[in-house]
């Protein structure tokens, strides 16, 4: 049963302070003391208003800026010419730990969301832009705008292009929510349009290069440090990026272009501290009265279920106790709570589980009993903790959900005034804040930086030594690339070396036989450039590591011929059980064709009867091959089908194939 006192507290709250259903907000003080954290840590206030305003997003620059960007035209999309989102630059002037002043670096942007830093400036997520931003004139205002990508959808603003990340393979990557646009960049005027629907988004601005990228992220993206990708959704708080959008879609025929999984051990429950509000709980009561006039088995739920989850992100730093890293800390804006994952990876398969911490199996990392806590968002700082992005609003939710009646009595701007941001520390690890420079660093001295404990420091050296393109680095990249000890720091080597341009054949050797399956599994990666590593390629179809082994048939598919095919009936043979393999060999050319087939039935593959998992395959390389419909295809797969050991399942896709 729930501790009664939250709703008592929250009770007092409401009926001392407020005549209105919703109760009035509490100080930074008050705040403060509503949370219930985990042990070990503590939460302290970072900044507040006035100083930020409704904040969703925030960053730590090389030169150790700190930059948030304010929403304050949630939910509503502003007409054109009355934007008020802002990127404020917030300031510490007396070093104690907590802003004290800010400046506003940019306004009047239209639905501002996220901000990458690049090349002295920053990039903005601003639907239906991205905008390059930069001062050049050391004001601290942006002076320089340059509008990057432009023709994202812009009528959602909880369901547009944000969350914009720098991942370890040289690529950023942007949340799209799959919705629809046509996209240009206007660098390369020239360039065919991009079409969004269904993924996300990535690109490369030092090779001119954007694409999709699977998805949908709504609100929340998470890299870890091998570049796997997860994402939030509302109700669903943690998927994975199983497959990437450039295998998926490589023809056109795949019966499904899913590539995202759910890997969440636990579903939609969380242990919050809030009563649901009154609206929340109105519409709930009505929506299941609906359902069971209807006699519809389905359950509405108004409290301690994900609705509002966001903001999933990659703890990196070093300021945790070492089991934290590596686990994602996603908010609930409906619950007012934070939620921790710790992932694993099994030993047979290429997904993710992500499950409750042994410490946390009945409560969250952190609650609040404060109804206006909106952890909207995080950012894990050059000092190893993780900053809280809470937008404090009265309310978080599309109005157009809500029922008119229940709308009468809410103020969907109420709050617009607040923001908070806390900073959360180890009791027994307490650092201060800190703001490094790293654009003063000399080359040497960034590649020195990617052996970093911290994740930030890491992929910032990473990314100015791109930034740069300063090619005297690459003795001493290979160096650490060869020597090092931690296999974090030889990927982030082997990727800047391939971006300035320095990677070497044997280096993806290398990569491909490296104890780690990290690099391994990048080594794959990079080995499309060379047909000259296919059999290599082909041994790692049987690597311990799930993950290695389905980019191994991934990647695999980027060639053809007969070692191809034979290395691609290897996967079916020692993987064909998991769905993942399979769309892994169906997605190229090469393990659609009836010649993987042929090698199938000749090493006896199949099973009298068949099994699902042999079926499902069966019908959806059908499927394939009829939908392609390449000349004398279709009879020889209808020939091929004749040879396995019939039923009535193989009979009927035998009718199916020859219709």
């Amino acid at each position: 049963m729930k501790n009664p006192f939250p709703y008592l507290w929250y009770g007092m709250i409401f009926f001392a302070c407020s005549p209105s259903p919703y109760p009035d907000p509490l100080s930074p003080e008050e705040a403060l003391a509503a949370f219930e954290l985990a042990d070990g840590f503590t939460i302290e206030l970072f900044a507040a208003e006035p100083h930020v305003q409704d904040p969703v997003s925030m960053i730590f620059d090389e030169r150790g800026n700190i930059y948030v960007v304010e929403m304050p035209d949630y939910p509503d999309k502003p007409e054109p010419g009355q934007a008020k989102g802002r990127i404020r630059r917030l300031v510490d002037t007396d070093g104690d730990g907590t802003i004290d002043t800010s400046t506003v670096f940019a306004d009047q942007l239209s639905e501002a969301t996220s901000m990458l830093p690049w090349k002295g400036g920053l990039l903005v997520t601003s639907a239906p832009h991205i905008y390059y931003l930069r001062d050049t004139n050391g004001d601290h205002r942006a002076d320089q705008e340059e509008i990057l990508f432009s023709g994202f959808f812009e009528n959602n603003s909880e369901a547009q292009i944000t969350n914009l990340r720098f991942s370890v393979d040289n690529w950023i990557y942007a949340a799209n929510f799959g919705q629809p646009g046509e996209v240009i960049y206007h660098r390369r005027p020239e360039a065919d349009t991009l079409p969004m629907r269904g993924g996300d988004f990535r690109f490369r601005l030092d090779r001119d290069q954007f694409e999709l990228a699977t998805g949908p992220t709504q609100f929340g993206q998470a890299i870890n440090d091998r570049g796997h990708r997860f994402m939030s959704q509302n109700t669903i708080h943690l998927r994975q990026a199983v497959i990437p959008w450039r295998y998926l879609h490589r023809h056109a025929y795949l019966p499904s272009g899913n590539g995202v999984q759910n890997i969440s051990d636990h579903d939609l429950e969380m242990f919050q501290l809030t009563p649901p509000p009154y609206w929340r709980a109105e519409r709930t009561r009505r929506r299941q009265k609906s359902y069971d006039e209807q006699q519809l088995d389905r359950t509405e739920y108004a409290e301690d279920h994900f609705t509002g989850a966001s903001g999933a992100t990659f703890y990196g730093g070093d300021a945790y106790p070492a089991e934290f890293y590596g686990n994602i800390f996603s908010g609930d804006v409906s619950g007012n709570l934070i939620h921790r994952d710790v992932l694993s990876l099994p030993g047979d398969s290429p997904v993710y589980v992500a499950r409750r911490s042994e410490t946390e199996m009945d409560r969250e990392f952190l609650a609040s009993r404060d109804p206006w806590f909106r952890p909207a968002n995080f950012t894990v700082g050059p000092d190893g903790c993780l900053y809280v992005i809470d937008m404090h609003r009265q309310h978080i939710e599309t109005p157009v959900s809500i029922p008119e009646d229940l709308k009468a009595d809410m103020d969907f701007y109420n709050g617009s005034q607040h923001g908070r941001i806390y900073r959360i520390v180890p009791k027994n690890n307490p650092r201060p804040v800190i703001r490094p420079n790293l654009a003063e660093k000399t080359s040497t001295e960034l590649v020195e930086l990617l052996t970093h404990a911290n994740q930030w420091h890491r992929l910032t050296a990473q990314r100015l030594l791109l930034e740069r393109q300063d090619t005297s680095a690459g003795a001493q990249l290979k160096d650490l690339f060869k020597e090092n000890a931690d296999p974090r720091s030889r990927l982030h080597a082997l990727y800047t070396l391939e971006g300035l341009g320095l990677l070497q054949e044997t280096m993806v050797q290398a990569a491909l036989t490296d104890p780690d399956p990290g690099l391994r599994e990048h080594g794959i990666i990079l080995s499309e450039k060379y047909s000259k590593f296919i059999p290599q390629m082909a041994k790692l179809v049987t690597d311990a590591d799930p993950r290695v082994a389905l980019q191994a048939a991934l990647s695999l598919g980027v060639f053809s011929g007969p070692e191809v095919t034979s290395a691609l009936a290897d996967v079916m043979e020692q993987h064909g059980e998991d769905p993942w393999f399979r769309t892994a060999v169906l997605s190229s050319s090469a393990g659609s064709s009836p010649e993987l087939l042929e090698q199938l039935i000749s090493r006896q593959y199949f099973s009298d009867p068949l099994d699902a998992a042999q079926t499902d395959f069966l019908q959806d390389l059908a499927k394939i091959i009829r939908k392609r419909d390449h000349p004398g295809e279709l009879d020889r797969l209808a020939a091929q089908l004749q040879t396995i050991p019939r039923d009535s399942t193989l009979d009927r896709i035998i009718q199916e194939t020859l219709q």
